[in-house]
């Protein structure tokens, strides 16, 4: 059954594109509805029209319900679409919505359903380190 591609933004509380060389993911997650009154979608805190970016909970618009960040996303499922970099399978697959550190950085953690190549879907503008990279400056003295 093919995934459910999101209609707007709003309906997503995570949402990215990556390109990895010959390998491509586009990976994104639900919010969910409210738990006590199931009306309305979930969503960060709004103080005067703007939504605060960096809340650490999670408010109901309609009921006002708080629930924490971490509590939160530990509910939510990530959906992928992905064509592997490595045997260039393209598939579907949907994991928890937690974050991993790999190589510093946190991901998201999935393998190749066909050649069980591991994938690595990382936050925005972050950059997996490379084995023995140092931050060392060269002595040219």
């Amino acid at each position: 059954m093919p995934l459910k591609m999101p209609e707007s933004m709003d309906e997503c509380i995570y949402f990215t594109r990556r390109a990895d060389g010959a390998g491509k993911s586009m990976c994104w997650v639900f919010k969910e509805k409210c738990p006590k009154c199931g009306k309305a979608l979930m969503g960060k805190p709004v103080d005067n029209g703007k939504v605060k970016i960096r809340a650490k909970e999670y408010v109901c618009p309609q009921c006002g319900h708080r629930e924490e960040k971490v509590a939160y996303e530990e509910k939510l499922t990530a959906n992928i679409t992905y064509t592997c970099p490595k045997c260039k399978h393209a598939g579907e697959i949907q994991i928890p919505f937690k974050r991993k550190s790999v190589d510093g950085v946190k991901a998201l953690v999935f393998n190749c359903q066909k050649c069980s190549e591991k994938i690595v879907i990382t936050k925005k503008m972050k950059a997996l380190k490379k084995k023995g990279e140092e931050d060392a400056m060269d002595d040219d003295e």
